[in-house]
């Protein structure tokens, strides 16, 4: 590996023999180092090297603005959400998280939190991601006797989040609120008296529908009509036999429109006529 640029004492941004860029480190690696020179791969601890030049060169940018240290923790942090998160994560988690909780831990220093208004709702809806940033956020207590706002926990779960539905944080917070607007929705519809059992099953199910329905709909992304005879034909079996389900499905998609100005297609109300079917049953009627 040839040295493209020294970042600093420990780091160094290196060219392999394929041509490709990856950032290493090592204690003292670039001390007394200059462009263009080899590095001893046997004082090399870590090589980080991501698939997506972009990504890459984000990486690249952002070891030179944080401690190393913080970047070593996000990668054991990540390690663990591995452990609980089995769908594939996408690389570029390793620089949000690295970024977001290097930030939160220098604004702690200067005694700035942030509020996060969708905290329960995130936790309502990712639990398993939230339960990960409340890991996240003792793993951070213990290495670097930081104690962070209990709001965090909800931040890095939104981008353990974006990380398994390859979406921006911008877009994720798009996704919770339309789950949100969903969910009051299909309250109401069923009479106006009943809630869901959050802990239900059928609840969880039909909010990973609403996950990927919302990431298709902000990526214009929609399942579209095929006007298949076949399908055209199953579409009327379930109208017929679901009426009330396909109604809900209806003033989901008048939500939709009114709120973020987009049309479902039939197959989007198709799907979630069948989702909302299921769902019903967990309704539990309010005292």
């Amino acid at each position: 590996m040839r040295i493209k640029r020294i970042i600093n004492n420990n780091i160094l941004c290196v060219i392999d023999e394929k041509g490709g860029e990856s950032i290493v480190t090592g204690r003292g690696l670039g001390f007394g180092r200059k462009v263009g020179q080899f590095v001893d791969p046997a004082a090399v601890e870590k090589v980080y090297r991501m698939e997506d030049k972009s990504v890459q060169r984000r990486l690249r940018e952002l070891v030179e603005q944080i401690p190393l240290e913080h970047l070593r923790l996000t990668e054991e942090m990540i390690a663990e959400i591995r452990k609980v998160i089995t769908q594939p994560l996408n690389e570029s988690l390793l620089i949000t998280l690295a970024d977001h909780v290097s930030f939160a831990i220098q604004r702690k220093a200067q005694g700035i939190e942030f509020k996060n208004p969708l905290a329960g709702s995130i936790l309502c809806y990712y639990p398993a991601e939230y339960q990960m940033g409340r890991k996240c956020l003792e793993m951070i207590r213990e290495r670097c006797g930081v104690e962070l706002n209990p709001d965090e926990a909800a931040f890095i779960a939104l981008h353990i989040v974006n990380a398994e539905l390859n979406t921006n944080m911008s877009e994720m917070y798009d996704i919770t609120r339309l789950i949100d607007g969903v969910v009051e929705v299909v309250e109401y519809f069923y009479c106006g008296r009943g809630s869901f059992d959050r802990e239900s099953l059928h609840f969880s199910r039909f909010v990973v529908h609403l996950r990927y329905f919302a990431q298709r709909l902000f990526q214009d992304k929609l399942m579209p009509d095929t006007g298949a005879p076949e399908d055209l034909s199953f579409r009327e079996m379930i109208v017929q036999n679901c009426p009330t389900h396909y109604k809900c499905a209806l003033c989901i998609a008048e939500y939709v429109k009114n709120t973020w100005h987009k049309e479902l297609s039939q197959e989007e109300l198709l799907y979630l006529t069948i989702h909302l079917k299921r769902v019903a049953g967990s309704l539990h009627p309010r005292v």
